[in-house]
């Protein structure tokens, strides 16, 4: 549970100058009444969904035409329809503004570095626009790449999402058979591929996995090359239909826009699962859910405004890279990142937030705790005076990283962990600003989202853990997955559990002070002597520990019930001895309780993750019972699964 006092509070003046407390006022006037704080407001979100979305369309200036009604079958899961006469298109909503200023500012660790106006961008996007016409790519078709986070993937994304194509991506780090059990599903007409990445210092040239992937994307019939390595004419001329992304536009001049606006729920992205238990599911989102959800969150949660500067570390296979990107709808300045967040050193992304001005820091709980373990103190050695807010996701941030933002980052900014996910694009749980921030919490639900903490019978927990849930639609939600007839896989993903309510898959609980804690996946729960326990609980306690890297935990079944098994990656020169093992239990027992013990710890040299950076559980779990591991693909190191196979640590 958290502490009772806050690690920050915002100012009355700050307050006053948000926009969270400047569209209260305007909702106000809307729904002709006062709202006395966040949660009133909160409350009328989610009890009004039609007006609220409407406030919210109306407040952000959405671009496009509206239409009369504002929802459709507005209490069904799925199958609610915001704003069903709607005609909008995305790129248009982020290309609404031009001139001289910074759209995208681009660094690719330490060899290279780009910046591209608000004019620059739409002459760019102009030029491919023309192109992709040419080649024949219109509304409906998949336009699919395996790109770094650069301002060429931003350009392709809109170009072929004006058109009314369909954007899909992956990162440049992927096997071939994670690329194809990803791409292969969707059919591209175009795929999109840079001539290799930086990445940790090191050139890294992917011509030889491209060769693999294409003849195995049958649908393609052309292949964009994009130089980032300076060898895309000679990469694209060894591949089918392969043409560099310069001779691709060449013939083009820049002219003006054209924009196919769509119905609000016309396909925008495909975005994949993990795909850590099969082949990845693929998510399809729609143009106006996702733009009205970042919209939001973007401008009422994070507090930007037009001219601010956004920054988000991420890659092209995790979703917050499309959140990122949706930023220039609000007139914000993007500014990204690829390549290592440690290349040459772990202040290379403070030097960055220093030098750029940046208003937003995104980035993960990992990062965050890998500071803190690398020593570094940025309040001590950067200027961050432009920072207003942290934000942390991709897993639980640990309560001590709490506390390390705020004594070795920057004692006045808002801390948001928050926490969604790629099946809603956004988030339930995330910062409000006008709260106060508490150790260990996220500061409540979103606007709009009827978030709430359910037990296994369905009634609301006020205190306890228990199911993250959804109790009312959001424009957000999937349209649907793809190739998936009637929905069947849909409606199991998420409302097989409880009927016409989404179950996210969260393990939860609510806090005294309306906030959430998040103890990690429900699929991943231990569940000793039929007790549930989160393992976000044990990694809080055990990472404390200066010895411990990192750990992961999992139940393995033993004698008619489960055991837990706490694994743990140690710092150099550590030995998982004695009285180390005796530390680590009495931390976990006095930190959280005697049920957390783990039976058995083990000590390993690596911890698999996946390409997004979190780690899986479910994959250790399956190499300890013996089971396959479905889709290895999925993972950012594979190799690590070997260190878990026929402990003899497990076999007693």
């Amino acid at each position: 549970m958290s502490d009772a006092q806050p690690l920050w509070t915002p100012s009355k003046e700050r307050i006053d100058a948000s926009q969270m407390q400047a569209f209260m006022a305007f909702a106000a006037e809307r729904a002709g009444r006062a709202f006395a704080d966040y949660d009133a407001l909160h409350a009328w979100s989610i009890e009004e969904r039609g007006p609220f979305w409407n406030a919210i369309w109306d407040f952000c200036g959405v671009v496009g035409d509206k239409g009369e009604r504002l929802v459709e079958n507005g209490e069904a899961m799925p199958g609610a329809v915001f704003f069903p006469d709607a005609r909008l298109n995305f790129a248009e909503n982020l290309l609404q503004r031009t001139g001289d200023g910074d759209a995208l500012v681009f660094r690719g660790e330490d060899k290279v570095e780009r910046r591209l106006s608000r004019a620059d961008l739409r002459a760019q996007v102009s030029r491919l626009q023309q192109a992709f016409k040419a080649a024949g790519v219109g509304e409906g078709d998949r336009v699919a790449a395996m790109m770094p986070n650069m301002p060429d993937t931003i350009i392709a994304m809109l170009a072929a999402t004006s058109l009314g194509a369909i954007w899909s991506s992956c990162s440049p780090d992927f096997g071939s058979t994670g690329v194809v059990d990803r791409f292969g599903q969707i059919e591209p007409k175009v795929f999109i591929a840079c001539d290799g990445y930086w990445y940790n210092g090191k050139r890294i040239d992917i011509a030889e996995k491209l060769a693999e992937i294409v003849p195995q994307l049958p649908s393609v019939r052309h292949v964009l090359v994009v130089p980032y390595l300076g060898t895309a004419d000679a990469t694209a001329a060894t591949l089918a239909n392969g043409v560099s992304f310069g001779a691709f536009v060449e013939p083009y001049a820049p002219s003006e826009l054209t924009f196919e606006r769509l119905p609000s729920t016309h396909p925008l992205y495909i975005l994949f699962s993990s795909g850590t238990t099969g082949i990845p599911k693929c998510i399809v989102h729609s143009a106006g859910g996702t733009l009205l959800m970042h919209l939001k969150e973007q401008r009422l949660h994070c507090d930007l405004k037009p001219g601010d500067r956004l920054f988000y570390f991420t890659t092209c296979g995790w979703m917050m890279w499309n959140w990122l990107v949706s930023g220039l709808a609000s007139g914000l300045t993007l500014l990204l990142y690829d390549g290592s967040p440690f290349a040459p050193d772990g202040n290379v992304l403070f030097d960055y937030a220093r030098d750029e001005r940046m208003t937003l820091f995104g980035t993960s709980a990992k990062f965050i705790d890998a500071v803190r373990n690398a020593g570094l103190k940025p309040i001590e050695t950067h200027d961050l005076s432009t920072v207003r807010t942290l934000t942390s996701t991709g897993s639980p941030l640990a309560p001590e990283n709490f506390d390390f933002v705020y004594q070795g980052i920057k004692a006045d900014v808002h801390l948001a962990s928050i926490s969604g996910g790629t099946d809603i694009a956004g988030c339930f749980v995330l910062g409000v600003p006008g709260k106060p921030v508490y150790k260990g919490e996220i500061q409540g639900p979103g606007l709009g989202m009827a978030m709430d903490v359910w037990d296994d019978d369905g009634t609301p927990l006020r205190s306890g853990k228990g199911e993250l849930v959804c109790a009312k639609p959001f424009p957000s939600m999937p349209v649907m997955f793809w190739n998936d007839a009637g929905d069947v896989k849909y409606r199991e993903a998420y409302f097989s559990r409880f009927d016409n309510v989404w179950c996210h898959g969260d393990f939860a609980e609510w806090t005294p002070h309306g906030g959430i804690i998040i103890h990690g996946r429900s699929d991943a729960t231990l569940n000793p002597g039929g007790v549930r326990i989160g393992t976000a609980e044990i990694y809080n306690q055990v990472e404390r520990l200066p010895e411990v890297i990192e750990a992961l935990a999992i139940g393995q079944d033993w004698d008619n019930d489960c055991r837990v098994v706490l694994f743990v990656r140690l710092a150099d020169g550590v030995r998982l001895d004695e009285d180390l093992q005796k530390r680590i239990k009495t931390a976990i027992r006095t930190g959280a309780s005697p049920r957390h013990v783990p039976a058995r710890i083990v000590a390993v040299s690596d911890i698999p993750r996946t390409k997004s950076g979190k780690i899986t559980e479910l994959a250790v779990r399956d190499v300890v019972h013996g089971r396959a591991v479905k889709n290895k693909e999925a993972l950012a190191n594979p190799e690590a699964l070997d260190l878990f196979r026929d402990l003899p640590e497990l076999a007693s």
